[in-house]
């Protein structure tokens, strides 16, 4: 059974990377398709954070390529596959759902972030540290906080908080589980370095609003990455 989920693996793979390409550019929700409209989420990071998606699809395409020709039967990679190919196959469809509702998009970025993290806490981070446990960090990474990202445009459109507190609820939320999560896998602080690529982009994004948003953001990726520090040190 290894040896066909390594495929199945490696073809999803594919088409998580290919989806983009073949799906309407998603540039973030539109204020339209929320009952209170938002021109801009506190919670958004700036645009150019998006580009370490191309880091992303090529780490996971060499992870699968690799597991495929080199580990099909290497119990450590046998174990992250079945999560890994839940979080990929629901990532190729969900430009498609989230162009069409933010409710089912960011029910589904929930699932696909944990799936991620699931898959990235099963990989030990020795000895293919950087072609098993690596991009699955990375792809954990970003995925834990697009998803909050998306669950605090949710909140604010919709009216269940304000722009600028659904923005601190979803930071209090980083700063909580981010490190939760490194702390089971220490020694490979791609993870946190991921969110804190993402919370820079936030402060970026909100930097001269007149919130306080762009600062706590800065202070809480701050303490998210000392935490990957101390955790290091400590393992």
């Amino acid at each position: 059974m290894s040896r066909p989920l390594a495929l199945i693996l490696f073809l999803a793979t594919i088409a998580f990377a290919v989806a983009p390409f073949i799906t309407p550019p998603f540039t973030g929700y539109r204020p339209g398709q929320f009952p209170v409209e938002i021109v801009r989420p506190a919670i958004q990071p700036a645009g150019y954070a998006f580009a370490i998606w191309s880091v992303i699809y090529l780490w996971l395409i060499l992870h699968a390529g690799y597991g495929l020709w080199k580990r099909k039967d290497d119990p450590a990679w046998v174990r992250v596959r079945p999560a890994l190919t839940v979080a990929l196959l629901l990532g190729t469809v969900w430009l498609a759902i989230a162009g069409a509702s933010p409710i089912w998009a960011t029910a589904v970025i929930l699932v696909m972030a944990a799936a991620a993290i699931t898959a990235f806490l099963q990989a030990p981070t020795e000895p293919d540290r950087w072609l098993l446990s690596a991009p699955l960090a990375i792809f954990a990474g970003w995925l834990t906080a697009a998803s909050l990202v998306s669950t605090g445009v949710l909140l604010a459109g919709y009216g269940y908080a304000g722009n600028e507190e659904a923005a601190y609820d979803m930071l209090g939320v980083i700063l909580i589980l981010a490190p939760l999560i490194q702390s089971r896998r220490p020694r490979m602080p791609v993870y946190s370095l991921t969110i804190g690529w993402a919370l820079i982009g936030v402060a970026v994004a909100n930097w001269g609003a007149g919130t306080y948003v762009a600062g706590a953001a800065l202070g809480i990726g701050a303490v998210v990455l000392a935490a990957a520090v101390w955790f290091w040190r400590r393992a």
